[in-house]
């Protein structure tokens, strides 16, 4: 319901035609918002304390949102990141506000389709200029070895200070796990490292394989507190430089190293006892996931054990129309495959399966921690990374919570083990997990 303006008059005509946009849109909607115009005028909508102010920045900006000649989605990501409009206050209650948007109209008719519709061609395309390489992006392309270089150099090769300033210490740009429900970050990110090297069943002097080992957290974690011997790999120089430097740091050079290849690349002298891969099924894409769990089983010693740790799609579940966005301007080339074809990718190449776990919902809190700690260092961010890649990151993350939340992405470890005439190493139940 609309309430009483705070300014109940405007002489600009397109206030008023977007205010109608935003009842239709606001339908259903259980939250409250305000609304502030590009000549002052300021509405609220909802009942209740307003979770966010939308901030619209010329008469053009919600045929800008909505109505994008290219594709809406990508649209409103565009309005967002080249400051069409702003979000002032809880950026998380506007993710809940887009995320109703993206549903409102499933159930409804053609004609509430098209209504909405009539009344943002009224809006006048005043779309601000889009300068495409303020973002930086890559062309969208396959997934051939020159092509996902560049796309993972797109997304990582940033200073690493711009990570730390909304990542934990050990820079684990992937799912926390949280035990308790005050967990901070750093103590979920800890846990995660834990967990995965628990369920490797990691002992001292093991050799142990990271494919795509980013900042190189995971290995020094696992080097420190149980043991290993490691060897990681990423296609991001950037990364590998920090890697370096925090390997040296903690003074395992001579039992971590990080190689600069891509695991197409990559051709062991010695077999490796354990191995995993967090948060990089995403990047290898469908075409090739077979032959990197074929590359991953030939690294392996028989009895050797693979951890695969990635955001999956939901099985049955509508690709979210936000993936275009995602894919043209947080991770290109990325692709999310269903657990189901991560499974049986991974039994065509050898393997047996030992265990998955769904931990969908620790994302949530990994999500949320994330943006506080962005917003609260924005004005560092924007100066490493520039304003553009600053609102990519935000609204990426804000609105990738309510994926989470609704059960269209899971977050999956899947452990798997290269059978030794039969024999699997892992104990015969999880106990020991929790021990």
């Amino acid at each position: 319901m609309l309430l009483d303006p705070v300014k109940s008059t405007s002489a600009d005509p397109a206030v008023a035609t977007s205010v109608k946009v935003l009842r239709k849109l606001h339908e259903g909607f259980a939250g409250s918002y305000i609304v502030r115009f590009w000549d002052g005028t300021v509405w609220k909508f909802g009942e209740g304390s307003a979770g966010f102010t939308l901030v619209l920045k010329h008469p053009g900006t919600l045929r800008a949102m909505f109505l994008h000649a290219r594709n809406s989605a990508v649209g409103f990501g565009e309005a967002y990141i080249f400051d069409d409009f702003n979000i002032e206050g809880d950026s998380l209650a506007f993710a809940e506000w887009v995320s109703h948007l993206n549903h409102v109209d499933d159930p409804l008719s053609l004609w509430y389709r098209l209504s909405v519709a009539m009344l943002l061609l009224k809006l006048p395309k005043s779309i601000r200029q889009r300068d495409a390489n303020l973002a930086g992006r890559p062309t969208k392309g396959d997934h051939r070895l020159t092509s996902d270089r560049e796309a993972i150099s797109y997304t990582y090769d940033l200073p690493g200070e711009v990570y730390e300033l909304f990542l934990d210490r050990y820079l684990q740009y992937t799912c926390g796990y949280f035990t308790q429900p005050d967990d901070d970050l750093e103590t979920a990110q800890r846990q995660k490292m834990d967990l995965i090297c628990r369920k490797l069943r990691l002992k001292p002097g093991e050799r142990l394989a990271d494919f795509g080992c980013g900042w190189g957290g995971l290995l020094i974690y696992a080097a420190q507190e149980f043991g290993i011997d490691g060897t990681g790999f990423t296609l991001s120089k950037v990364q590998a430089d920090y890697a370096y430097r925090a390997i040296s740091q903690a003074g395992l050079q001579d039992r971590v190293r990080v190689e600069l290849c891509d695991y197409r690349e990559f051709h062991p002298k010695i077999p490796f006892d354990k191995a995993t891969s967090v948060g990089v099924g995403e990047h290898i894409g469908h075409q090739n996931l077979k032959l990197f769990f074929a590359k991953v089983y030939e690294c392996l010693r028989p009895g050797g054990l693979y951890l695969h740790h990635t955001i999956n799609l939901a099985p049955n579940r509508r690709r979210p129309p936000w993936t275009a966005f995602s894919h043209k301007y947080v991770f290109p080339n990325g692709e999310m495959q269903t657990i189901l074809f991560v499974l049986s990718t991974g039994t065509a190449a050898g393997f047996e399966i030992r265990d998955v776990e769904n931990l969908r919902e620790h994302y949530v809190p990994t999500l949320q921690g994330w943006v506080r700690k962005l917003e609260a260092n924005r004005d560092r961010v924007r100066e490493l990374a520039g304003e553009v890649r600053y609102r990519i990151f935000h609204l990426y993350m804000s609105g990738a919570t309510q994926g989470f939340k609704k059960g269209i992405y899971n977050l999956t470890q899947s452990l798997f083990a290269k059978l030794d005439h039969g024999s699997a190493e892992v104990p015969p139940t999880r106990a020991d997990l929790y021990a």
